[in-house]
């Protein structure tokens, strides 16, 4: 064969694919399937500037920096500030406070808990006051302990639980592949185990902390009154504690634990919802709205619970200004305060006179920690889901696996009287409670990559229903 005869081979052999690529991508079948799934490469930018710079970490530290953020608490009101102060200095537009009352509980100085046995000797009990519960008297209370995993069960012990304490010590369901189902399960005993202990006559409650994890570490959180029973105060004690007071109980049911608690429930205080937006350039008076809780509990700052959804929310909108993705509907971040401590801050912005000339079409709420989002969970009925679910190629494209039925969040919940549709990012909740509520909380358990990768899915998604519409 000629020198010749192999090159013009090897001419045709390269030229063929070539040929064949131009004609499918030119072909109309090729143009429409591109035609058909918009947005592919808008997700590929802000994934790749988000990766690159990884600026939620950097505002997660700042913000964590400042300490836990109780509501109502100094730390809380600095929060406020540096939000506002941050969204003002990033270019957001219409950046401004909007005010809120909210109440104001102190733990105080002194917490203990002791277990006293004349057969197994004293043992100090890892605990906490859980939020909005009432004091002990100054030298505390020393009482005989009942143990139950259930308010039926209590109910069922009668005159037994009076003058006790009653130690609720039902674990979460491990079995539930839904960390956030289990949790549910369990939450009515901290909730409102003192009303029903109250009811049996005791004189305090002691609940077993709302984690899988097995440490020494107490978890928080938030407890009601009933007007029609006598307060009484209420703490958790961590996982081994419980545990350990449940082992001794058989060894000896006949022994006390004290308690010591200095908290106080002060009057309500003044604090601010932070809200900053991209407007929309076609139709600003339609909002999509993405936003997280400033607020935290005071045994950790709050890393996970919600310094995650705050800064991913801020870093969203960062990405989208600075890439120059100019949105047709206005894509509003919202610092709500005050969700811990009853959920005002939502409430009062749902009802803000300023809303009256707002239509929010869409909320989008990040309240489940900083890990490596999954999907969008949708509160709305089926017909909504499907709408919504034909942009799911462009989630999967920057790694979210899907949307699907079963979302929204405490402080966008009020905006649902208006018609909008409520979302929330859901990553991975099977660490999530081993930190919630707790000293655990901290920056250091939060992966960068992870808290970046929920702000760009937060900055896609969003952007995408700013474009469209719901």
């Amino acid at each position: 064969m000629s020198h010749t005869t192999r090159y013009s081979i090897k001419i045709k052999i390269i030229a063929l694919p070539v040929l064949f690529f131009l004609i499918f991508c030119l072909s109309p079948s090729w143009t429409k399937t591109q035609e058909n799934r918009p947005y592919l490469d808008t997700a590929e930018r802000i994934l790749k500037k988000g990766l690159n710079e990884q600026e939620a970490y950097s505002l997660l530290k700042d913000l964590t920096d400042i300490g836990p953020r109780l509501t109502g608490s100094p730390q809380a009101a600095r929060a406020v500030q540096y939000t506002c102060q941050k969204m003002a200095e990033l270019g957001f537009e219409n950046v401004h406070l909007e005010p809120i009352t909210v109440p104001h509980w102190v733990r105080g100085a002194a917490e203990e808990g002791k277990l006293v046995s004349s057969r197994l000797g004293s043992h100090p009990l890892s605990i906490c006051a859980i939020g909005r519960s009432i004091s002990t008297p100054k030298k505390g209370i020393s009482a005989r302990v009942v143990e139950v995993r259930s308010f039926e069960e209590l109910r069922q012990l009668g005159e037994q639980a009076a003058g006790k304490i009653v130690f609720f010590n039902r674990p979460m369901d491990p079995s539930l592949l839904s960390t956030f189902g289990s949790y549910g399960q369990a939450a009515d005993q901290r909730v409102r185990g003192a009303v029903e202990a109250a009811k049996a006559g005791a004189v305090a409650a002691l609940v077993r902390s709302l984690t899988m994890r097995l440490d020494d570490f107490p978890h928080t959180g938030l407890m009601v009154y009933d007007s029609e029973v006598p307060e009484i105060p209420a703490a958790c004690i961590s996982t081994k504690g419980a545990d350990f007071l449940s082992d001794s109980l058989k060894k000896d049911p006949s022994l006390r634990v004290h308690l010591k608690l200095s908290c106080q429930n002060l009057p309500p205080v003044n604090s601010h919802n932070v809200v900053g937006q991209i407007t929309g350039s076609e139709r600003p008076d339609e909002i999509i709205l993405i936003g997280g809780h400033l607020d935290s509990w005071d045994l950790g700052p709050g890393a996970h619970d919600d310094g995650a959804g705050c800064v991913q929310s801020i870093e969203a909108l960062r990405l989208l200004k600075e890439l120059g993705l100019q949105p047709k509907r206005t894509i509003r971040a919202v610092m709500f305060m005050n969700e811990e401590f009853g959920g005002s801050g939502g409430r009062d912005y749902a009802r803000a006179e300023e809303r009256k000339e707002e239509r929010h079409l869409a909320a989008i709420e990040a309240d489940r920690g900083g890990f490596l989002p999954l999907g969008f969970g949708v509160e709305g009925n089926p017909q909504t889901v499907e709408r919504l679910k034909r942009w799911e190629y462009v989630l999967q494209s920057i790694g979210i696996c899907w949307i699907s039925q079963g979302g929204g969040g405490v402080d966008i919940a009020p905006l649902a009287e208006q018609g909008t549709i409520l979302i929330g990012l859901v990553p991975d909740s099977q660490a999530y409670f081993d930190l919630h509520h707790s000293a655990l909380d901290v920056l250091s358990t939060v992966h960068p990559r992870h808290l970046e990768l929920g702000a760009v899915a937060m900055a896609v998604f969003a952007y995408v229903l700013a474009q469209e519409g719901i």
